[in-house]
C-alpha cells in the first residue's frame, strides 16, 4: 500500500516569518514522513492583490528556498509553483461551473479581504475559493491539513467535489478528509491581530538575531507592567507566547515566575527569546544563503517538482476531460 497522499500550499506574499514558520513549514516537514506530499507555491492566487511582476517573481523564489531551507526535502515530497502547471487553471473553470453563486456568497474571507484592498476588490478575489477547490481536487488527495480559517473553503470544496461526482460519475475524485493542523495562530508584535507583513507587526525568518532584538524591543507586553518592578501576567502576554514556541519548558517556568513576581525585566525575557529564535532560525538563514548561491539547484527542484505535478494533473484531467465530454480526453 502506498502512502495516502496530501497536499497544502502557501502564498508567495511578503517575506517569510515566524508565522508562516510556526504555521505552516513546521508543519510540512512532519507531513513528509507521513505522506506522499504535494507542496505547492500558490502564485496564481496572490494575483487577486495585482503584485508588480518583478516582485511576485522574487517571492516565488524566496519562499521556495525558505520552504527548503526549513526542512522539506525534494527527495521526499513534490515542491512545486502552482502557475508551472496548467491544470490547476482548467480545473477552476470547470469547477466554476459547477459551483453555485450562492455557495461563494456565504464565504466570509471575501468580505475580509475586500476591507483589506478596497480599491481592488476583483472578481478574483470572489472566485478564489473555487480555484483553491481544483488545487486541491487536481492530485486527489485523500487529506488536506488546515487551519480554523480555511474550514469554510474546504467544505465548498467537498460539496463541489459531490456535485462533480454525482453530475459525472462517482469515482473521479475522493472527497478529501480535513486533516486539523495542530499549527499555531501566531499573533503579530502588536498583539492585536495574526502576524502579517502588510500589517508589519512581523518577525522575519531570514532576520538576524539583532533584527530580530530590535523588533522585540518595541513588541507589545503585559500592559500591567509599566514598569520593571510591576508584576505581571505571563498567560496574558504576547511574548511569552513566543516563548512557547522557541524555549524549553525549564525556560518557559523560569519567566513565568519571573513575571508574576517582577524578579525579570521585560527586556531579560525578550533577550532569551531572541537568543532562543536565532538558535531556530540562523541555520535556516545559512541553508537559506546557501541555496540563493546555487540558484541552478533550486531551478532544477522546482522544474522536477513541476514535471511531477504536471503528470498527476493531467492523469486526473483525462478523466475529467472524458467525463464531461471536452476534446482532450487523452493525453
Amino acid at each position: 500500500m502506498g502512502m495516502v497522499r496530501t497536499l497544502s500550499g502557501i502564498q508567495p506574499t511578503g517575506n517569510l516569518h515566524i508565522g508562516n514558520y510556526l504555521g505552516a513549514l513546521v508543519n510540512w516537514v512532519k507531513l513528509q514522513e507521513q505522506y506522499d506530499a504535494y507542496f505547492c507555491v500558490v502564485d496564481l492566487h496572490a494575483l487577486t492583490q495585482r503584485p508588480d511582476p518583478e516582485v511576485l517573481r522574487s517571492a516565488v523564489r524566496e519562499l521556495a528556498i525558505g520552504v527548503l531551507a526549513s526542512g522539506v526535502d525534494p527527495e521526499r515530497s513534490t515542491l512545486f509553483v502552482q502557475s508551472q502547471v496548467r491544470q490547476h487553471a482548467e480545473l477552476a473553470w470547470i469547477m466554476m461551473c459547477l459551483t453555485p453563486l450562492g455557495d461563494l456568497n456565504r464565504m466570509t474571507q471575501f468580505k475580509d479581504k475586500s476591507t483589506q484592498q478596497p480599491e481592488n476588490i476583483n472578481a478574483g478575489l470572489f472566485t478564489y475559493p473555487v480555484l483553491q477547490t481544483a488545487d486541491i481536487a487536481l492530485y486527489r488527495p485523500e487529506a488536506v491539513p488546515v487551519g480554523e480559517d480555511q474550514d469554510q473553503h474546504l467544505e465548498l470544496a467537498r460539496e463541489t467535489i459531490r456535485r462533480f461526482n454525482f453530475t459525472y460519475g462517482g469515482d473521479v475524485f475522493p472527497e478529501p478528509k480535513t486533516v486539523k493542523s495542530q499549527a499555531p495562530r501566531v499573533m503579530g508584535l502588536d498583539g492585536e491581530s495574526k502576524m502579517s507583513k502588510s500589517k508589519n507587526n512581523e518577525i522575519g525568518l531570514f532576520e538576524t538575531d539583532e533584527e530580530t532584538m530590535k523588533k522585540l524591543r518595541g513588541a507589545k507586553t503585559d500592559p500591567a507592567r509599566e514598569r520593571r518592578t510591576d508584576k505581571g501576567t505571563p498567560e496574558v502576554c504576547n511574548i511569552y507566547s513566543y516563548h512557547g514556541f522557541f524555549s524549553t519548558k525549564e525556560q518557559r517556568d523560569e519567566v513565568a515566575e519571573g513575571c508574576r513576581s517582577a524578579s525579570l525585566g521585560c527586556v531579560d525575557c525578550k533577550k532569551l527569546l531572541a537568543q532562543n529564535m536565532e538558535a531556530v532560525k540562523g541555520p535556516i538563514r545559512e541553508r537559506a544563503a546557501d541555496l540563493r548561491s546555487k540558484p541552478g539547484q533550486v531551478d532544477e527542484i522546482l522544474a522536477a517538482g513541476a514535471a511531477k505535478a504536471r503528470k498527476t494533473a493531467e492523469e486526473t484531467m483525462v478523466m475529467v476531460r472524458e467525463r464531461i465530454g471536452i476534446a482532450g480526453g487523452k493525453a
